[in-house]
């Protein structure tokens, strides 16, 4: 019951934050996915570091597992609108767009968690 608590409480404010982040890029780039990508990207790196800090200490694994990684960055990162956005571009007509969106979001959304799991190691 308590990891419960963790994950819906992490959920609310990572939910949060994706919401506002959402509203300040729809400022900056209203005709490209910019906020999910943004989120994506830096929520692979958290979970990277964050995983490895767990792999490589002995601390409060409950709180970070399943009020950060799981509740905050999982509701905060986002596949489903990811997904809707690239059906909203090819429905557009667009085809060079989403298949860019896809190649950039996927490669550094990896490169990035990679970063953040090794980054203890440079």
């Amino acid at each position: 019951m308590y990891n419960l608590v963790l994950v819906a409480c992490g959920g609310a404010i990572g939910a949060t934050l994706r919401y506002l982040s959402t509203n300040i890029f729809k400022f900056i780039s209203p005709n490209f996915p910019l906020s999910t990508l943004f989120v994506n990207i830096a929520g692979s790196f958290f979970i990277g570091l964050l995983m490895s800090f767990l792999h490589n200490n002995e601390t409060s694994q409950n709180f970070i597992k399943y009020f950060i990684v799981i509740g905050l960055l999982g509701s905060f990162t986002t596949f489903s609108a990811f997904s809707y956005e690239i059906i909203e571009l090819f429905n557009n007509k667009r085809i060079i767009l989403p298949t860019l969106y896809i190649c950039i979001s996927v490669s550094t959304c990896i490169f990035f968690c990679f970063i953040g799991y090794n980054i203890n190691k440079i």
